[in-house]
């Protein structure tokens, strides 16, 4: 197994994270939340994003990936997202347990759908869109984005393929892995913006419109 090629890529996964928490710590701005929240908030984002980046500079070198180092990404790859993910709960004080964050998270990335929150409606709005995204996140697959965002992962690009895709047949919809995943991508991204601007029009605000989309487009439940 290629451990150092398996670590560098998990951290363009973590990488991933740190973004989302960023642009949920911008919702949460735009929508009002308090500064002390933000803060914290911002934090969890740059905690993410520090490792992330520690973690490709110290493991920089080949990214070429067999069967097994595929299956290990997926794997590895969704316990750290997990646990980076849950960042935002834990520093914003909404939930104060660490196990009990990385269940909520691992439970929006799975597009599982059970939570440990009791009441969701007055918790912060960076931390409840940042929820919402988990799942988006999720039901799109990371690796796939991963595989469709990276040129240089179309050596090992089949590996995470077979990996993330469930089912028993991986069949390709284009002869590039890359392209396939671009393509799934593109139409999950239409339906969001398809769903969002359908939910505004029956007249929901633009953060209900967006936030149960993001969580029903990916058949996730946490809307």
């Amino acid at each position: 197994m290629h451990l150092r090629a398996v670590a560098h890529l998990i951290s363009y996964m973590v990488l991933l994270m740190a973004a989302g928490i960023a642009l949920s710590t911008g919702v949460g701005w735009l929508e009002g939340d308090d500064p002390a929240m933000l803060g914290r908030m911002a934090a969890s984002a740059g905690v993410t994003l520090l490792l992330a980046v520690a973690l490709w500079y110290f493991t920089r070198g080949s990214t070429e990936l067999n069967r097994r180092d595929g299956f290990a990404i997926a794997t590895l790859g969704w316990l750290v997202m997990g646990m980076f993910g849950g960042l935002p709960f834990l520093f914003t004080g909404v939930i104060a347990n660490p196990v009990d964050a990385l269940f909520e998270t691992i439970s929006g990335l799975t597009t599982t759908g059970a939570t440990i929150l009791p009441e969701i409606g007055s918790l912060p709005r960076g931390v409840l869109f940042w929820r919402s995204l988990t799942q988006y996140i999720g039901g799109g697959g990371v690796l796939l984005l991963c595989v469709a965002i990276l040129p240089f992962l179309g050596v090992g690009g089949a590996q995470i393929f077979r990996a993330e895709v469930p089912g028993p047949s991986k069949d390709r919809l284009t002869p590039r892995i890359a392209t396939t995943a671009k393509l799934l991508w593109v139409v999950y991204v239409v339906l969001l913006v398809a769903q969002s601007l359908a939910l505004r029009l029956l007249g929901m605000t633009w953060f209900d419109a967006v936030s149960h989309s993001l969580t029903t487009v990916s058949t996730g439940g946490f809307s």
